[in-house]
């Protein structure tokens, strides 16, 4: 619709599209694709929406025939579960006991190191995780080869977590970690005119002041910023006009789920 309506191939903000990380997000793949010939544990966090996702595509997407990357979701984070989605992923059989999960997972590792492959684990969403089932799971991968990296994306409580005294087997394996910010009002404004520049529409496709408004109301969130200035296209759709102003990021902005909590109180 978008497309069709703006003459265009491309849809901006879209999140299926091929990566192109901002400069901070670039310097933390940098550093993590090092990391995933050295071994050990990363720590890769942020608030929700502030572009972990992209920097977990971009590693599947830019890595080297000499590197697989396996990514672990949808598990309930329980260990058993955990284990079973590696199999799978290693094209292992994942029946029975999770003893012969594990043996079957540790021989892979081996297979992949004498053929000189490394590996990265990443594990999604591991704010969630029990300490005792990431525990666990660090004692499988110590009986693993030197040849692989686990990356846990989640929030920052994760970090906290590990801080206590109880979890220092854990922390101390840390290699790495860092905290995605929110973005600053210029880097989000660069964001969103470069997303229109990897469309092919001009930058006018946003007024000054719907420009404005939309990087204020996102507060820094990248996805934040991708749904509003989606949703302001939509309804551009919607009413016939290319160019969106204000008054069409304020339409999008009155629906519920933007308004701010005290509003909602209100209008409860």
């Amino acid at each position: 619709m978008i497309r069709a309506f703006y003459g265009i191939d491309t849809i901006p903000f879209a999140v299926d599209q091929e990566i192109k990380l901002l400069d901070h997000q670039q310097e933390v793949f940098d550093v993590l694709k090092v990391h995933s010939h050295q071994g050990g544990l990363c720590l890769l966090m942020g608030e929700p929406g502030t572009g972990k996702t992209m920097i977990k595509n971009a590693i599947n997407q830019n890595t080297d025939k000499t590197t697989l990357v396996v990514t672990v979701a949808r598990t309930l984070h329980t260990y058993f579960n955990t284990i079973k989605i590696l199999c799978q992923a290693f094209n292992l059989d994942h029946n029975g006991s999770h003893f012969k999960c594990e043996k079957r997972l540790i021989e892979e590792a081996y297979n992949l190191n004498s053929s000189g492959k490394n590996m990265i684990v990443i594990i999604d969403d591991a704010h969630l995780m029990d300490m005792a089932t990431l525990r666990k799971l660090r004692l499988l991968f110590e009986d693993f080869p030197k040849n692989h990296n686990i990356i846990l994306v989640g929030q920052a409580h994760l970090l906290h977590n590990m801080a206590l005294k109880i979890n220092n087997d854990i922390k101390s394996r840390v290699s790495y970690s860092v905290i995605l910010k929110k973005l600053n009002p210029d880097d989000m404004e660069h964001f969103i005119t470069s997303q229109l520049d990897r469309a092919g529409l001009p930058h006018n496709t946003f007024t000054d002041k719907a420009l404005s408004l939309l990087v204020r109301s996102s507060d820094g969130i990248l996805r934040n910023a991708r749904n509003l200035a989606l949703s302001c296209m939509v309804e551009a759709v919607r009413s016939g006009i290319k160019k969106i102003d204000i008054e069409n990021v304020n339409r999008v902005l009155i629906q519920p789920h933007w308004r701010i909590e005290k509003d909602i109180e209100h209008l409860l």
